[in-house]
């Protein structure tokens, strides 16, 4: 007589696996000591500790892109303070009827700042 099986255990070549598992297929190679430092060094540096993701991910589309969200940070109160002083300058240009050229500069100044930055931006995207 059959012993029953959970259906989330099944026997296969001796081992227990998962009845629904997505990845039904191991794979496995070998590296020297000097091929793991260099792999655990680019999956620190992407930020994946797991290593069957970072294996997946480099073997399907060959590489993965770590981008620096640090220029995006300083975007937002660049942004945000342009925007208050634009504001300003309309409240002003508003309750006088009249607009003066230091305003116009300050935003001409403003938006170069602007321009600048999504530059530096998009000059480090891969």
């Amino acid at each position: 007589m059959k012993s029953p099986q959970t259906p989330l255990l099944r026997k296969m070549k001796g081992e227990h696996t998962l009845a629904n598992r997505e990845r039904k297929n191991q794979m496995k190679f070998y590296a020297s000591d000097e091929e793991k430092d260099l792999i655990d060094a680019k999956m620190k540096a992407t930020g994946i500790s797991n290593f069957g993701a970072y294996a997946r991910k480099m073997m399907i589309d060959g590489q993965i892109f770590n981008i620096d969200n640090a220029p995006l940070r300083e975007a937002g109160p660049l942004l945000s303070r342009c925007s208050s002083n634009i504001n300003q300058i309309a409240k002003r240009v508003n309750s006088t009827n009249s607009i003066y050229k230091e305003d116009i500069d300050e935003i001409k100044e403003m938006m170069n700042e602007i321009w600048q930055l999504q530059k530096s931006i998009l000059s480090s995207l891969p």
